[in-house]
């Protein structure tokens, strides 16, 4: 049924809950397991400064290279193959383009529980799970 998982990753813990799901569903199924990192440019304020964005280019890279790391660990531990994926671009147009690219049976996304920020974060989640072309299991 799924053959192919992508994972939206990020430093928050619902990226993390729906990368173990995702670990589970790929075990279970025999599906390739990839992980999905979306860069977002610095904003222009900061491009402006050369030695500034050097510094948080670098810190962003440093963090984001930790970010896959501890994803194919936590992959390994369970006997999965994962594969990180870090792309630039806008969050939700880029995801659509690579899910496609790379033929993707389910997206797995981790679902914030309520607070302040909901309707923003609600607003990727939303926007993505439309754009997809594929299914999207959403995790608490």
């Amino acid at each position: 049924m799924f053959k192919r998982i992508a994972v939206a990753y990020n430093e928050s813990p619902e990226a993390r809950r729906a990368l173990a799901s995702a670990i589970h569903l790929a075990r279970t199924l025999g599906a390739e397991l990839r992980t999905v990192t979306i860069v977002q440019g610095l904003p222009a304020h900061v491009d402006s400064v050369a030695a500034l964005d050097e510094v948080v280019t670098s810190d962003r890279l440093e963090a984001y290279d930790k970010l896959r790391c501890e994803a194919r660990e936590a992959a390994l531990r369970e006997g999965v193959q994962l594969v990180p994926h870090l792309i630039e671009g806008d969050e939700v147009d880029t995801f659509v383009r690579f899910l496609v690219e790379y033929k993707t049976d389910l997206l797995v996304i981790g679902l914030q529980h309520h607070s302040s920020r909901i309707s923003c974060l609600w607003s990727t989640v939303y926007e993505l799970a439309h754009g997809a072309p594929c299914s999207v299991l959403g995790v608490h």
